[in-house]
């Protein structure tokens, strides 16, 4: 089915407390249309998650989802964009006993965890190795990146499915040092044992190396596209996935680490580190964490996803936009709908201790509003621009 320009599509945005919902043109069936309570999603999107979900997280915590899913879950409705792998995983990311630990070279402040889940038969402790390469491993990362747990979160609600589960989660392992268990609440981010990295020591986060002239000439060329040969093996329509999920979180590590596309704070690490300075040269412009997992190459996985959420309007960085000719049709729903604050209510509410963490919904109301804002102006982008709308 071929893409459709914006202005095509005739959606509007549902009114708050308006019955109806998105319009759909009358010669063509739009699929995946969230009802009105914006919590639930056809039976066929659901089924398109669970497909799509890839991965395992291994036999100790499937037993884990298993066993204990009733006593976290069963009080609360578990939302559809939110598969039964996520769950597993979630559950075991808040709740597995650490048995294991490691230091994550050149990054001194994230650990690497193991975990066991209870109940789960084990003739022998497993090495931290074995626990990882079975799906049982998490990063503890630092209080200040809780930003990514609501990232995870922002994922899910708008369909893309990129990211890696993320918790909230207070430690008080005897195994992890006193830092860790000081009551803090710290994101917990999953580590999925099949992320490609480069054999390069100087350049071990990513899966293929990429400049930015390189990628803007590879948007250009419409690489990945049905039609068009797949040049490095990447769908096309994961970058204007990848780029939506960047520009409403303000992600700038993987496509703009050198802020390019807007003025930084001096504590910004691109000044700190005098990154900026290359902004003259794009010949030297390289991105950074575009990775793949070897159970699914075409599609990218989204990490280091804390973004900033406190950037003003007028320094939205649109630099992030720049080359993508078109965005995925079920996303553009979710941004339309109206629905995506409380979407991402309801989801959040599912991770108590980052919900207590941000201080429930009164708390995280700023914030909701912030990405609300943010996906007007991405609406208005792609409108001013009558960029294409195109099916998953």
């Amino acid at each position: 089915m071929a893409g459709l320009k914006y202005d095509q599509l005739n959606v509007v945005s549902r009114p708050r407390g308006e019955a109806g919902g998105i319009r759909k043109p009358a010669d063509r069936e739009l699929p995946h249309v969230y009802p009105l309570d914006c919590f639930l999603v056809s039976e066929t999107r659901l089924e398109n998650h669970r497909s799509s979900s890839g991965g395992s997280v291994g036999k100790a915590s499937v037993q884990l989802g298993e066993e204990t899913a009733a006593a976290v879950w069963t009080s609360k409705q578990v939302p559809p964009w939110l598969t039964e792998l996520d769950v597993q995983t979630l559950q075991l990311l808040a709740q597995g006993e650490v048995v294991g630990k490691a230091r994550v070279p050149g990054h001194g402040q994230v650990l690497l965890v193991g975990f066991s889940s209870e109940g789960a038969l084990q003739v022998a402790a497993p090495g931290l190795s074995q626990l990882c390469s079975q799906g049982l491993c998490g990063l503890i990362k630092r209080p200040g990146d809780l930003s990514e747990v609501l990232s995870f979160h922002v994922d899910r609600v708008l369909g893309l499915r990129r990211s890696l589960p993320a918790v909230a989660r207070r430690f008080h392992s005897p195994l992890l040092p006193y830092r860790y268990t000081d009551g803090s609440a710290r994101p917990v981010i999953w580590w999925a044992p099949d992320v490609q990295h480069l054999g390069d020591p100087e350049d071990d986060q990513n899966s293929l190396a990429l400049g930015w002239l390189q990628y803007q000439a590879l948007l250009a060329r419409g690489c990945g596209r049905p039609s068009h040969a797949p040049c490095l093996g990447i769908h096309h329509a994961e970058w204007a996935r990848l780029a939506l999920f960047d520009f409403l979180l303000q992600v700038h590590d993987r496509l703009d680490r050198y802020c390019c596309g807007f003025e930084p704070e001096p504590s910004d690490p691109c000044v700190e580190e005098r990154l900026r300075e290359k902004c003259r040269n794009p010949g030297e412009l390289r991105l950074v964490h575009i990775l793949v997992r070897s159970s699914d190459p075409t599609r990218l996985v989204y990490i280091d996803n804390a973004g900033h959420l406190q950037h003003p309007e007028h320094k939205l960085n649109f630099r992030l936009l720049e080359g993508i000719d078109g965005f995925p049709e079920p996303v553009m729903k979710v941004l339309e709908s109206g629905c995506l604050q409380n979407m991402l209510l309801k989801s959040l509410q599912m991770d108590p201790v980052f919900w207590e963490s941000q201080g429930g919904r009164q708390g995280l109301q700023q914030v909701l509003q912030t990405l609300e804002q943010r996906a007007q102006v991405l609406l208005h982008h792609i409108r001013t621009h009558n960029l294409t709308i195109f099916p998953e």
